[in-house]
Parts: C-alpha cells; structure tokens; sequence
C-alpha cells in the first residue's frame, strides 16, 4: 500500500484517476521516518510533468507542420480561362459543336464558342484576326476568296457527303448525275419525268456565301446555272426543314444533319454515308477544313491536335468520313 501511495505522488495531479485524492506533502515519509517530503520526490514530480507537457507541445507542432505541408503542396493556382470563337460554314457547325464540348470537358479552362455564318465569313473574319478558327467546307481556303491578302493555315478534318432529300412520302428512290442536273438546271420539271407521283417540282438551293452551293455547282451544275426558280435558304438545317413541309420539294444538305424528317436519295445507286464518303464511292463528297491565320499554337492547337487525334476522329466518324 505504501508502494501505491508512493507512485501516486509521483504523478501529476492531472494525471490521476477520477475520485483518487492527491497524497499531502507529508503523507511520504522519508528514510529518516520524519514525515518531511522527499526533496528528490519533488524533482521527479517536476521532471515527469516537464516531460509530459513537452511531449504535448512537440505532437502538436508536428501536426501542425503536417498539415501546413499537405496544404503547400495541395494549393495549386487555377489555370488561366481560355475563350475560343470558332465561326463560318454551317455545315460544319454541329459537328465542331460536338468536337468543342468533348475538348472542352478535358480542359475545364477552355470555353468554344461555334457559330455557323458561312464559309466565306469565316475565313474572312479569321483573316482579320476576329476569330480564332475559321470553318470552311469544299474547298482550300485561298481558293475561296477571289484576291488572298495573306497566307493561311488549314488542314482537313473531315469528309462530308452531300445528300439529296425529298419528302417522306416521296415515290421516287434514287437519281443518275444527269437526271439531279436537269432538274436543278430546270429542264425536268415534273417527278413523273424520274420515276415519281405526277407533280411539279420545286428546287431547294443554297445562299450566297455558302460554301455548299459551290462544290454542288461543280460536283452538279458542271457550269450550268441553277434555275432561277429555285427557293433559296440560308442553311442545311433550313434546307431540311423546308422540304420535310413540302411533298414536291427537292434539296441539298450536309449528311450532317440528315434526320428522320426527310427521305435520302441515292445518287448513282450510292447513299451517302461515313464509309461511302470515306471510300470515295459516293460522288458528291467535299473536304471539311479548320483554317487558322497562323500555324496554330498553345489551345488553339491543342483543339485541333483533338479533333484530329483518334478520339476527336471516333467523333467524326459518326457522322462523316475520317480523314485519319
């Protein structure tokens, strides 16, 4: 019992279980059996709480360090927003609107911008150093303007099929070149003439500026006009909904915006489709290009680098031909 009490002094009296009373300062006697409290007990009491108190102090200061590391190391300064404008062929616009979301989810500090405004605009705004990535589709950007001020910088991304739609209901399956020129050109002017329902055609053609209408002229027309008759609309996707709304109508769109709205004719016994286009076995193909005033760098080439890199082409390809 003697032992017991003599280790209890010992103790701080913080350090005491509950409902134990801190032994006297006589309640040890000495060697001597004169009660007085051992001098090298109280040494020991002190040195013990010291080096308690001590050890305290360094736990917390190594905690403490610990994490002023962990949050030194965790504090990294946020990437510097990037806005990219991407503007030109409308044919185009869906496809690189798919191609920016994609690159854009990698790279959380870069934000496109796509705008459909036509081949010709594009090019020109990229020239004037208003838009970071110009869209054209058909043909190489310096031969689409008639005077070229400065070089510029452009590679194909994709290849795109235009098809010829009519209306659901329409009789007719497919055309030979020769018959889609008449008709363009105005001299079949009735579907009984190819094959369907008696009724007189309406053409459907494309704007002024629009980088479709010309490779259909070449691809088509080989020189000759189309009717002056023909309706005119501002895009593919006006195209397509004009003549799902009207049963005589006929159209040229990019395969891009194909849809259940409209039926697909084949033209010299081909459709177009990804793997068509690609192989070159449908005839009315064209190149889609991304055009730059300036050999791309930093995100713009980022951006392309994507859209040409097997990911960016799996995306391509589900809609167009691959060029990789």
């Amino acid at each position: 019992m003697q032992l017991g009490k003599s280790f209890l002094h010992f103790l701080p009296t913080r350090l005491l279980p509950r409902g134990v009373p801190a032994p006297s300062k006589g309640s040890l006697a000495t060697k001597s059996g004169r009660g007085r409290p051992s001098v090298a007990g109280k040494k020991v009491e002190r040195t013990f709480a010291d080096l308690f108190w001590k050890g305290i102090s360094t736990v917390i200061c190594l905690i403490s360090l610990l994490i002023f590391a962990g949050c030194s190391r965790g504090a990294v300064e946020p990437a510097e927003p990037v806005h990219l404008k991407v503007t030109g062929s409308s044919s185009m616009q869906p496809l690189v609107e798919e191609l920016a979301q994609a690159y854009a989810e990698r790279r959380k500090q870069v934000t496109i911008a796509v705008e459909g405004r036509g081949s010709l605009l594009g090019i020109e705004l990229v020239r004037q150093g208003e838009a970071d990535i110009g869209m054209t589709s058909g043909k190489e950007p310096e031969d689409t303007l008639a005077v070229s001020t400065s070089k510029l910088w452009s590679t194909p991304i994709a290849l795109d099929g235009i098809a010829i739609v009519v209306h659901p209901q329409n009789q007719v399956e497919g055309l030979t070149l020769l018959q889609l020129k008449d008709i363009f050109f105005g001299r079949v002017w009735d579907w009984k003439d190819v094959g369907g329902q008696a009724g007189e055609i309406v053409a459907i053609s494309r704007e002024d500026g629009s980088g479709t209408r010309p490779v259909f002229e070449e691809l088509v027309m080989k020189g000759k006009r189309v009717t002056p008759t023909a309706v005119v609309m501002p895009n593919s996707r006006a195209v397509v909904e004009y003549v799902a709304e009207h049963p005589q109508a006929i159209g040229y769109v990019s395969m891009g915006y194909l849809s259940e709205e409209v039926k697909v004719l084949e033209i010299e016994e081909a459709a177009p489709t990804p793997d068509s286009v690609r192989q070159g076995s449908y005839h009315l193909l064209r190149p889609l290009f991304l055009v730059t005033r300036q050999e791309p760098t930093g995100e713009i080439k980022g951006f392309i680098d994507f859209v040409l890199s097997p990911t960016g082409q799996s995306i391509v390809g589900r809609k167009y031909g691959r060029v990789q």
